[in-house]
C-alpha cells in the first residue's frame, strides 16, 4: 500500500524561499554578462602610415575615403589617386578670436568634411606632396579629433606613390556631400589655460618641432620669440627621410631621438609648435605609431602663447636636465 505523506506547510514554505532564493542569486549573476560587450567591441581612432600598395587594395572600398589635401588646384587637375577628392590643407584653418591660422570651429570643420564626401562612419585616405607631409599629419589629426575613427596617411606622399609606379588619374570622382557631425574629442589637445598649468609640472615634457633658430628666439618673428622653458626641440624633419619628406624614418630610428632627448611614454606629452600644424606630425607618430598614451596637441602654440605677457619665455638650446 502506498505511503502518504502528510502535508507540511512549514517546510513548503521553506522550500519555496530557498527556490526564490536561488533564482534571484542566479538572475544576479547572470544580469551583469548580459550587458558586457564582446570582447574587442569597444572602438577607439587608429591612424596609420601606409604604403603604396595599400592603396591598390582598398580603393574599391565603397566605404573608404581619399582626401588630397595638395594646395595647388592644378597639382591635383593634373594627376592624383583614384576616387581621390580634393580640399586644400588651407581651408581648414582661418582667423579667429583675434589671432590667423587657427582651426575653424567645430561646425564649419563638419561642412568641409562633408562636403568632400565624407561621412562619421568612412574610412579615410589622406595625402599630400611638396615639401612637407604637415598637411596630411595635420588633416588626419583633425579627422581625429572630429570623431572618425579609422585614418590613414599615405607614406610617402604622392611622390612616393608615383614613383611606385601605382594608379593615378585625371579623372575627378562622382560622390554624394556626406552627412557628417563632428563628435568633438577634447583629449587629443590642451588649451591655453591648461598649458599655464602644465609649464614646470613634473612629468609634463613639452615637444617643440619647430626650427632650432626658431625654438632659440635668434629670429625676431613673434612679439615675443623663444620657447616654453624646459621643452625639448625636435624638429620635425628629423622624423622623415631626408630625401622624401612624406616618408617616415623607421620607428627604430625615431625611438633612438626620443631617448636622446629623454622623452618616454611614460611622460605626459604636449606637442607645441609655430601654429598647430607641425605639431601633428609628431602628435600622429609618438601617439598612434609607437602607442605613447598621453600626447596631447597645444594648437594655438607659439602664435598664441607669444602674445601672452604673463607667461615665461626661455631662449638659447634647450636645457634638459
Amino acid at each position: 500500500m502506498m505511503k502518504i505523506r502528510k502535508f507540511s506547510w512549514a517546510k513548503f514554505k521553506k522550500n519555496k524561499l530557498l527556490a526564490l532564493g536561488v533564482a534571484i542569486c542566479t538572475f544576479l549573476l547572470l544580469t551583469p554578462m548580459l550587458h558586457l560587450p564582446a570582447r574587442g567591441a569597444a572602438t577607439s581612432t587608429k591612424i596609420q602610415f601606409v604604403a603604396p600598395n595599400w592603396v591598390a587594395e582598398n580603393v574599391k572600398d565603397p566605404n573608404l575615403r581619399i582626401l588630397d589635401v595638395r594646395n595647388l588646384p592644378l597639382d591635383y587637375i593634373d594627376g592624383h589617386l583614384p576616387q581621390a577628392v580634393n580640399i586644400a590643407d588651407t581651408a581648414f584653418r582661418g582667423p579667429r578670436e583675434g589671432l590667423p591660422v587657427q582651426y575653424w570651429d567645430n561646425q564649419k570643420l563638419g561642412q568641409i568634411f562633408a562636403n568632400s564626401g565624407v561621412t562619421n562612419n568612412n574610412r579615410v585616405l589622406v595625402y599630400s606632396d611638396g615639401r612637407d607631409v604637415l598637411g596630411a599629419t595635420m588633416v588626419a589629426y583633425l579627422l581625429e579629433r572630429s570623431g572618425v575613427q579609422d585614418i590613414a596617411v599615405l607614406d610617402g606622399g604622392y611622390k612616393g606613390y608615383a614613383a611606385a609606379s601605382a594608379t593615378v588619374t585625371k579623372e575627378f570622382p562622382k560622390y554624394k556631400v556626406g552627412r557628417f557631425i563632428v563628435k568633438d574629442n577634447p583629449a587629443v589637445r590642451v588649451s591655453l589655460s591648461e598649458v599655464r598649468k602644465l609649464i614646470g609640472k613634473k612629468g609634463v615634457t613639452f615637444i617643440d618641432p619647430r626650427p632650432a633658430d626658431l625654438f632659440q628666439g635668434k629670429e625676431n618673428l613673434w612679439v615675443r620669440n623663444g620657447h616654453i622653458p624646459g621643452a625639448r626641440n625636435i624638429p620635425w624633419p628629423t622624423f622623415t627621410d631626408a630625401q622624401n619628406p612624406h616618408k617616415l624614418k623607421s620607428l627604430d630610428e625615431i625611438k633612438q631621438i626620443l631617448a636622446d632627448k629623454k622623452i618616454t611614454p611614460a611622460d605626459d606629452i604636449i606637442v607645441t609648435c609655430s601654429t598647430g600644424r607641425e605639431a601633428t606630425l609628431q602628435y600622429v607618430v609618438l601617439k598612434h605609431l609607437l602607442g605613447y598614451p598621453k600626447v596631447r596637441v597645444y594648437e594655438g602654440s607659439w602664435t598664441e602663447y607669444s602674445t601672452q605677457s604673463d607667461l615665461p619665455v626661455a631662449t638659447g638650446p634647450e636645457q634638459v636636465s
